[in-house]
């Protein structure tokens, strides 16, 4: 069988430190999906924007291990607990696909590379293909009683983020939500407890450097990198 890149997303992540772990964990983010010459095609969107979900298929483009591995160790298990791979979501799969439900927060069909949809919620790289796009269904997709297994126990995680406001006001406007959303929620893997260790985070054009001690994420200095994907 053969798989075919439809489209790319833009998003204001250029490595992957730093995405959150599952989509629509951290709704304040957007992403532009633009399609391959070969699927620009509005009949292919024909009724699409009935739907306020969709799921993407996309390819782990940046796992570059190649190989994958029956047990694999999640980073919010610490690192030193093995579990099957598939009962996680990690890249390192017989078949490196990724799965991801996101908000459609519209669809331009006008201007350079049209059609595009507009999206909040991506947990992707810039620069991921996308291989399919299905709508999510409320009355098939949600399952009441659902179990969550190990994941579970980590849906309420989150850090308190002091961000300072002479820092914070370096960011464009609407990105500073995202920003202190996506800080909140650890970049860091589990494993790594060192309150003096400086982090950075490449986000939106800019570099976040920060340190995390007792709960507490403290932004020490942000440095303009390049543009954002929007610019």
């Amino acid at each position: 069988m053969e798989i075919k890149e439809i489209a790319r997303i833009r998003t204001d992540f250029p490595e992957k430190f730093g995405i959150p772990r599952q989509s629509g964990r951290v709704a304040e983010l957007r992403g532009e999906i633009t399609f391959l010459p070969e699927y620009q095609s509005r009949e292919a969107l024909r009724g699409l924007e009935g739907y306020s979900h969709i799921w993407l298929v996309w390819g782990f483009s940046a796992n570059s291990h190649g190989a994958w591995s029956p047990t694999v160790r999640p980073p919010r298990l610490g690192g030193n607990r093995r579990v099957g791979v598939f009962a996680t979501r990690s890249p390192y799969r017989p078949n490196p696909l990724g799965l991801s439900v996101v908000r459609l927060e519209g669809i331009e069909l006008d201007g350079k590379d049209a059609p595009r949809l507009i999206v909040s919620g991506a947990d992707l790289m810039d620069g991921t293909p996308i291989y399919d796009i299905k709508p999510y269904l409320p009355h098939a997709d949600a399952i009441d009683g659902a179990r969550g297994g190990f994941s579970a126990d980590f849906v309420d995680y989150a850090l308190k983020v002091e961000f300072p406001d002479e820092l914070l006001s370096l960011l464009p406007e609407d990105k500073r939500a995202a920003a202190v959303a996506v800080l909140a929620e650890d970049p860091r893997p589990s494993y790594q407890d060192d309150p003096e260790r400086e982090y950075g985070m490449s986000f939106g054009g800019f570099e976040i450097y920060f340190k995390v001690k007792d709960g507490t994420l403290t932004v020490g200095r942000v440095e303009k990198t390049a543009k954002p994907f929007s610019q």
